[in-house]
């Protein structure tokens, strides 16, 4: 599942690689399959998804079928793309004017190419009562300026998972829910095991938790017109975290280095106590280090005193060159449709975001003797409620995560003061 910003993210955030559950297909769409079908009658669409074969080729086997049966006449293409090569993919193709039908993507990169005018304007193809049966703090997080660019898919929010054998050997009685708490806890982690806290990354072109942090923090990021907001005392604060949790070495020298990954490997060899992750990962934990995931439990998401929780956003986006764009929509929002996004959710544990699918009994219940798994799931979706996408929907985005990433590690590393490192990140964003 993905957590990313260049879509090693998802899950970023994670973006969030590839998904661990065979999906069980649905056929129920959004729409009235009752319109004409001349508008899409002989149409031939191709669907473009990352790295999904061989994991999911029956499940988007038998929806195409489904899809097609639905709708005689139109045919679906479906092309498995390799995860890294997708950014050059879809931009060569888009430069070329030869673009898939449909495709999908996370809202950050998809905002990139959305400032070129490159994707169908939704809010003209799709009734504003179709696009309110949408989570509408999801749905925004694919727009810009005003304009609807993406449907959104699935979701997943950050969780904390926590080793409770190493909490316990520090005598800390329950996870920190604060960053205020978190370098308490760190500290006191480091003084009576030698082990780091948790790890995350300051890679430019990895994760963005830093960025959010930020945020969750008090920090604006951009003003109205998009000119740096974080040159503030709020900022200076934010950034002097970071940097005196460097300073003290209660975080990996590494965390300039690697990327979400490491975080992953540290937390499963019980070098780290936490990690702030999708609970997707549960299932990875508990192949790749039994012992550990015995011991792991889950708590709500480290936040800032603004107490905001962070929201990953996976979207399915129609080239404005596709040229079948009626067949193109309804395909979209079929793969997109309540029952489809349940039964994805269940599949791939992650979370819909549709507001129906959101609604199922499956993430408000779960019996006493429920796993971690499950126990996670519900903790998600009660997240989701007040969760957002936390970072401003920009064009050069990328630009704005550098400018800050890389003077944030110059403060860390003693090359520059605080207050020259966000001034000179701020103008490095202004002067782009």
């Amino acid at each position: 599942m993905i957590r990313l910003r260049k879509f090693q993210q998802l899950a970023a955030w994670a973006i969030i690689g590839i998904l661990t559950s065979w999906i069980v297909s649905c056929s129920t769409a959004n729409v009235d399959t009752s319109k004409q079908q001349s508008a899409t009658a002989g149409a031939n669409i191709e669907f473009w998804t990352m790295q999904l074969q061989p994991q999911f080729t029956d499940y988007f086997q038998k929806l195409i079928s489904n899809f097609e049966s639905q709708n005689p006449g139109v045919k679906v293409n479906w092309v498995d793309v390799p995860w890294a090569a997708m950014e050059n993919k879809i931009l060569t193709a888009v430069s070329a004017k030869t673009p898939p039908d449909v495709v999908n993507l996370n809202p950050d990169f998809a905002s990139q190419l959305a400032g070129r005018n490159a994707w169908l304007d939704l809010d003209t193809n799709i009734p504003q009562q179709v696009r309110s049966t949408y989570l509408p703090n999801i749905w925004k997080a694919s727009t810009l300026n005003g304009k609807s660019f993406g449907i959104p898919w699935y979701l997943t929010t950050r969780l904390t998972i926590y080793n409770t054998e190493l909490l316990k050997q520090v005598g800390i009685s329950k996870p920190p829910s604060t960053y205020a708490e978190l370098a308490q806890a760190a500290q006191q982690i480091k003084d009576k095991t030698g082990k780091y806290a948790f790890f995350i990354t300051f890679v430019p072109q990895d994760s963005g938790e830093v960025m959010e942090s930020l945020v969750q923090m008090g920090v604006n990021l951009v003003d109205a017109e998009g000119k740096a907001a974080f040159n503030t005392p709020q900022g200076k604060a934010a950034f002097q975290y970071w940097v005196d949790l460097y300073k003290k070495g209660l975080l990996p020298k590494e965390a300039l280095t690697q990327g979400h990954r490491h975080a992953i490997d540290l937390y499963q060899s019980g070098e780290t106590v936490f990690l702030a992750s999708g609970p997707e990962f549960l299932k990875t934990i508990a192949n790749n280090a039994p012992k550990i995931a015995q011991t792991s439990a889950i708590a709500p998401q480290i936040t800032g005193e603004t107490g905001k929780k962070n929201v990953a956003v996976m979207n399915i986006i129609i080239p404005r060159a596709s040229k079948h764009p009626d067949a193109a929509t309804k395909f979209a929002l079929f793969v997109t449709n309540d029952e489809n996004q349940l039964a994805f959710a269940k599949a791939a544990n992650v979370l819909p975001s549709t507001i129906k699918a959101l609604s199922d009994s499956y993430f408000k219940d779960v019996p006493a003797t429920a796993s971690t798994v499950e126990k996670a799931r519900v903790i998600s979706a009660t997240q989701l409620q007040q969760a957002e996408v936390l970072t401003p929907t920009l064009k050069d985005f990328n630009k704005l995560q550098k400018a800050i990433y890389e003077n944030l590690q110059a403060a860390m590393l003693g090359q520059k003061t605080v207050d020259q490192a966000v001034e000179e990140a701020a103008q490095q964003w202004n002067n782009r």
